[in-house]
């Protein structure tokens, strides 16, 4: 008897089937492979200077010679940031941030900004420095790739004063590469990013150091209005019922060692 049945309900679900031509499905727009195919891949590179000489040649250069170059190869937009020097930390520094939308094109960009002519007219006080004069100190460069949950960076919506904007760099070192990658699956799976997405915290990037000083580590940066908004952002974040349930997870203990925290502004040229 209980064949017979089963037999009944598998022709009543086939004929259902073909009575429908066109059964409701849902849509999906993106697998775990589109997202993969779309986290771009950035550069970010840390200029250290002793003089104001140093700086504006580097100004110079970077506004008006490497930018112009990197758009001609596709790369639209480029952030430019100034470090807010402290009573503890007084070293002038400019931030460069770059998307890349491959390895590839990353690896190529030297060689194609050195047969770009007018790239080298325009830089040529930078590009042909002295030894005993160069326009900086030292670079530091570290190579990321975006998280799956912000694949793509985004360009803040503020409108206010450049000058009294906050741009908050972070970057969260872990034990253990385990430990590091149970930090990334936080900010993905476990909801951090939507959480930031949600109190306005205008993220430009997260992103997974691939290449860099203090691995493994990952860095984000999130942008405010002035300081007293991002006090109040944090406050928000903090008192969340979201993080609260977050932070008390057993499973996302003792992921982060270090934390170091940079407040940057955007300079009058930067597109972020």
């Amino acid at each position: 008897m209980k064949t017979i049945q089963l037999l009944l309900l598998l022709v009543t679900v086939a004929l259902t089937s073909c009575g429908n031509p066109n059964p409701k499905t849902e849509a999906t727009t993106e697998t775990p492979e589109t997202v993969q195919d779309e986290r771009e891949f950035y550069q970010l590179k840390i200029y250290s200077f002793s003089s104001e000489d140093q700086v504006a040649t580097t100004d110079d250069y970077l506004k008006n010679a490497f930018i112009p170059a990197v758009k001609k190869q596709g790369i639209d937009k480029v952030g430019v940031f100034k470090f807010r020097t402290s009573e503890t930390d007084t070293v002038q520094k400019t931030y460069v941030l770059l998307p890349f939308k491959s390895l590839e094109q990353f690896k190529e960009l030297d060689q194609k900004l050195m047969e770009d002519e007018e790239y080298q007219a325009a830089g040529s006080a930078y590009i042909y420095a002295n030894y005993d004069n160069p326009p900086y100190d030292h670079i530091e460069s570290i190579v990321l790739q975006a998280f799956t949950d912000m694949p793509m960076m985004k360009v803040p919506n503020l409108d206010s004063p450049r000058s009294e904007r906050i741009y908050e760099l972070r970057s969260y070192e872990s034990p253990t590469e385990k430990y590091y990658r149970n930090k990334v699956d936080m900010f993905n799976a476990g909801g951090e990013v939507k959480l930031f997405d949600r109190l306005d915290f205008n993220a430009v990037f997260y992103g997974e150091v691939l290449s860099g000083p203090k691995m493994p580590n990952l860095m984000y940066m999130t942008t405010h209005a002035d300081m007293t908004t991002r006090e109040q952002n944090w406050k928000a974040f903090v008192d969340s019922p979201e993080w609260k349930e977050l932070s008390a997870m057993p499973k996302y203990e003792n992921n982060v060692s270090h934390a170091d925290i940079w407040f940057l502004y955007p300079t009058e040229y930067s597109d972020y």
